[in-house]
């Protein structure tokens, strides 16, 4: 059944939940990454069932993911990630980073619509220790002193994202995880920032909600978090009807896909920049099945799922990506290509255990007339080739990261080379 054939009642409930489920899609993200132990005050609760977790706290992974991790799909093999969960009603909250010397990082702050609205990071703050005040809507106090950057957030809860390079090295490993260590939130007065929220949701769960749990959800988080300007919200909704549109509205965003094509078989699935604006069905695609992406002028995701002649990539076969001379990605940080089975969205295991190959792969060598090729296949092609193996024997997909990219790409001007047949 498509949206044409619903009664009037029924496509307003529809539409309503294309525009919600940002919402929803957040709020059970916010439950699947907050602690339920805070380090120094405990659990949130001793009850192990309970749906009770840590907000305006960092946690952290210390290590790149690799075949073996399934809880995230498409993931990146370039940097650790922190994650914080802010929640804004009880006032600011400051969040304090260290020098990170040259090294690439990142803060992304996303909103309860997943707006990517505000970067602390080399991009847009530079590299020094900072002091970020983060505050919600209406907050008039004073700014503390030695306060470095001041974000103000279109509602109460923001969902920050930090993304820190690392290299494969233990001793870079080590140093990264001591700059993590201190990345902390506080209070406005120098406590410990954090607070006890009742998440009311399993965030392991994927399956589609029950109409009471979605419209509670979505309630409470309405209630903190106002419709982004210039959009209109028919809410609440008959509850039939949002028990019959809720199977619908998951199942089309599922299957609809709306990729900007770039040339070349390469297609870009996310491209905003801060706001999604009045787009409201990609918004609610990517909060579905993307959720936490960065916006373009930090980050590019250019994919490829077929080759030069139209082809869907295969593990049987062997392919090269060749940049010409002076044809290069072209970045403010560094790029990387990365590697998936399709089946599951989720690195291949291979010999070599590489997931990923970019400009700061060690070895990566250049062709005489200066050229990069990169060879995407399931056995060594041999000594002297830039190697990134592919699944054997089954469909695969690769991912071009762009960290700063510059205008060439942000401005689709860009040529993308094809994945060849060899």
């Amino acid at each position: 059944m498509t949206t044409a054939t619903l009664s009037p009642s029924s496509t307003a409930t529809h539409a309503a939940v294309v525009q919600t489920l940002p919402l929803f899609e957040m709020m059970r993200m916010r439950a699947a990454t907050t602690a339920r132990r805070h380090p120094t005050l405990g659990f949130a609760s001793e009850d192990r069932d309970s749906r009770m977790r840590w907000v305006n706290q960092f946690t952290h992974t210390h290590r790149k993911l690799g075949p073996d991790d399934r809880e995230v799909v498409s993931p990146n093999n370039d940097t650790v990630y922190s994650n914080a969960w802010l929640d804004l009603s009880q006032g600011p909250v400051l969040v304090e980073t260290p020098d990170m010397g040259e090294r690439y990082w990142v803060l992304g702050l996303l909103d309860a619509w997943t707006n990517p609205f505000a970067y602390v990071g080399r991009r847009t703050t530079g590299n020094r220790r900072q002091r970020t005040l983060v505050h919600g809507p209406g907050w008039k106090g004073e700014v503390p002193a030695g306060v470095t950057n001041v974000i103000a957030a279109p509602g109460r809860d923001v969902w920050i994202i930090g993304r820190i390079l690392v290299d494969d090295t233990p001793a870079d490993i080590e140093s990264v995880r001591a700059l993590q260590a201190q990345i902390v939130a506080r209070r406005l007065d120098g406590g410990d920032a954090a607070l006890r929220v009742d998440t009311r949701l399993d965030g392991r769960s994927v399956a589609v909600p029950s109409a009471p749990l979605y419209r509670a959800i979505v309630d409470e988080a309405l209630a903190h978090n106002p419709v982004p300007q210039g959009e209109r919200l028919q809410w609440p909704v008959d509850e039939d009807e949002l028990a019959a549109a809720l199977p619908r509205v998951f199942e089309q965003l599922r299957r609809k896909e709306q990729p900007h094509a770039l040339g070349g078989g390469w297609a870009l699935q996310v491209a905003v920049r801060d706001h999604w604006g009045g787009d409201v069905l990609t918004r609610a695609r990517i909060a579905r099945n993307f959720i936490g992406a960065l916006g373009i002028e930090e980050a590019m995701y250019p994919a490829a799922e077929v080759d030069a002649d139209g082809e869907p990539l295969h593990g049987s076969r062997a392919y090269e990506l060749r940049f010409a001379p002076g044809q290069g990605l072209r970045v403010g940080a560094f790029w990387s290509l990365t590697m998936y089975r399709r089946s599951d969205c989720l690195f291949v295991a291979n010999p070599i255990q590489r997931y990923s190959i970019g400009d700061r792969t060690p070895g990566l060598r250049l062709e005489p007339d200066g050229s990069l090729a990169i060879r995407l296949q399931a056995d060594d092609p041999g000594e002297g080739c830039n190697w990134l193996p592919t699944p054997r024997d089954e469909p695969f997909y690769v991912v071009l990261r762009l960290y700063q990219p510059q205008a060439d790409h942000l401005e689709y001007r860009y040529a993308y080379p094809p994945l060849r047949r060899i």
